[in-house]
């Protein structure tokens, strides 16, 4: 067979290897920073949390919580534009007046909920997907909802090409759970409210956890872990102060009916 010529008479074909070599080579080498960035990032995170023990009541996340973050790869779950920062400890924008959360924040709060295998979890807010990834790493069903639809769309298409097929993404209102698949284990919210929605505490399995930051848009507020013991009476503490973008929706406010 005549193998394609360039210009000079010289075979392509050896030119072609070399490209193919280089993009494999660099995929490795990319592959290879990213996984040294995601373990940085853990012993940051770990760092962290004997930094803030007198909030959490413990200096060290459980092992099953580290190991997630080491595998869930970040930097697949925000824009290109932000992706050579994805493995720092801090939000970052991911469009839509939306933020992907400081992975400290992902960390404390999924270790806060004591997640076990069988536990069926709510999150409210899905934006790019990571807490759940994060999240199915440890459990075997995650159902998350959001309330904007270009971002739901592209969380379901991330963590189908990623393989998480334990997490079912919605595009609805989270103020109002998901009673379809209600009660929950565990449910974790990852916008401020100025109270514990109703209808989340309503899809609260007795025995289960919750935990939401609570307080006024766009100011400090406090991160909430709600538990709610097997007669259905409700023991709310406080973690820390945070700062999350506001959980948006048509709701009314609750009115004597709050938890906050």
């Amino acid at each position: 067979m005549k193998r394609l010529q360039s210009s000079s008479g010289m075979s392509r074909t050896p030119v072609i290897a070399l490209l193919f070599i280089s993009i494999f080579m660099t995929h490795g080498v990319l592959a290879d920073d990213y996984e040294k960035k995601r373990q940085a990032l853990v012993r940051v995170i770990e760092a962290d949390v004997r930094d803030t023990s007198l909030y959490l009541d413990k200096e060290e996340l459980d092992e099953r919580v580290l190991e997630a973050l080491s595998t869930v790869p970040r930097h697949r779950f925000v824009p290109d534009k932000v992706k050579d920062v994805a493995y720092e400890n801090r939000a970052l924008p991911i469009g839509y007046s939306q933020t992907i959360s400081q992975p400290y924040i992902v960390a404390i709060m999924t270790d806060l909920l004591k997640p076990t295998r069988d536990d069926r979890v709510l999150e409210i807010g899905t934006g790019s997907g990571y807490q759940a990834a994060v999240m199915a790493e440890i459990t075997d069903k995650v159902y998350t909802m959001e309330i904007v639809r270009p971002l739901a769309e592209q969380a379901t298409q991330r963590l189908q090409q990623l393989g998480y097929d334990n997490i079912v993404v919605r595009h609805a209102d989270g103020y109002y759970g998901w009673e379809e698949h209600a009660p929950f284990d565990l449910i974790i919210v990852t916008a401020a409210s100025s109270h514990v929605p109703p209808p989340l505490i309503a899809q609260l399995k007795p025995g289960g956890r919750m935990i939401i930051p609570v307080g006024s848009p766009f100011l400090v507020q406090q991160l909430v872990l709600v538990e709610k013991a097997e007669d259905g009476k409700l023991s709310l503490r406080q973690i820390l102060p945070v700062m999350f973008v506001p959980l948006t929706g048509g709701h009314e406010d609750c009115g004597k009916d709050c938890v906050d």
